[in-house]
């Protein structure tokens, strides 16, 4: 078998599903990971003519799911060349949060994503990737949210961790981190209005306009990819130039300045 395997947490929609159909168009054979099943069967119905994906779903917060999924994986392909921990949730109350709420957004976020990796991990070889889906909000203060910044921030430092970790077996592990890019969420908030998502996402985005999903897959491809083979342990940008910007949008003080006269008068 020649053909790459590989697992994408939360694959059956949104960015999760741009990926699987990625890595498929490339050749790849991979594994849809979801908890929803009628997204994930989905998927694998429309990806079924090239026989390339497969739907499996797993509880990632249950250590005994994860350890059977994977074992199952394991007989049929043989090996694991790619995790992509891409499963998120984006519940946040901000300081309103409760233990429990906590704890549901560490545990998907971050901790599902640490002992996925620690159970592929024993059936990876030297030239596999581990991707960690990180974000911008992870490296940016954001008023009335804690869980979703807290645990992409830790993702990313768990991504470096890794890097160090396995490095001696030959398995990479990179971040990746999307600004605002158009999903299922993003597009509940803007009513299903791209054109609105653009024009407000531009003011943070230098681009002048929000990602697309399959743009955010591409890098992610790219970094589990041999012409990667040289990158470990750093978390790639992918957001339009978001993360350029300081507080002031990158007007400079003149720009506020003349703003604040135009204000007084």
């Amino acid at each position: 078998m020649t053909k790459r395997v590989v697992i994408v947490t939360g694959g059956g929609q949104g960015l999760g599903a741009a990926i699987v159909r990625a890595f498929v168009a490339q050749g790849d054979c991979v594994v849809i990971v979801d908890q929803n099943h009628e997204a994930g069967q989905q998927l694998e119905n429309e990806l079924q003519s090239n026989g390339l994906a497969q739907f499996t779903a797993i509880d990632i917060q249950d250590d005994r799911a994860i350890d059977v999924g994977i074992e199952k994986i394991k007989r049929q392909f043989g090996r694991i060349d790619v995790l992509v921990n891409n499963a998120c949730v984006y519940e946040d109350a901000g300081l309103a949060s409760t233990r429990e709420q906590w704890h549901f957004t560490l545990g998907v976020n971050l901790i599902s994503a640490a002992l996925m990796a620690q159970k592929v991990v024993p059936y990876m070889a030297a030239g596999s990737v581990i991707v960690n889906m990180g974000s911008i909000g992870g490296k940016i203060a954001a008023a009335g949210r804690l869980l979703y910044p807290a645990s992409k921030a830790a993702m990313l430092h768990l991504t470096k961790s890794l890097a160090v970790e396995l490095a001696p077996k030959g398995i990479r592990t990179v971040a990746v981190s999307p600004a605002w890019t158009w999903s299922p969420a993003l597009s509940e908030m803007a009513n299903k209005d791209r054109e609105q998502a653009d024009r407000v996402g531009a003011v943070t985005h230098p681009l002048g306009r929000v990602g697309n999903a399959e743009e955010i897959a591409d890098v992610v491809c790219f970094v589990a990819s041999p012409k990667a083979s040289w990158i470990t342990g750093v978390d790639i940008p992918v957001d339009g130039g978001f993360s350029v910007l300081g507080p002031d949008q990158g007007k400079g003080p003149k720009h506020w300045f003349a703003c604040a006269e135009n204000n007084n008068e």
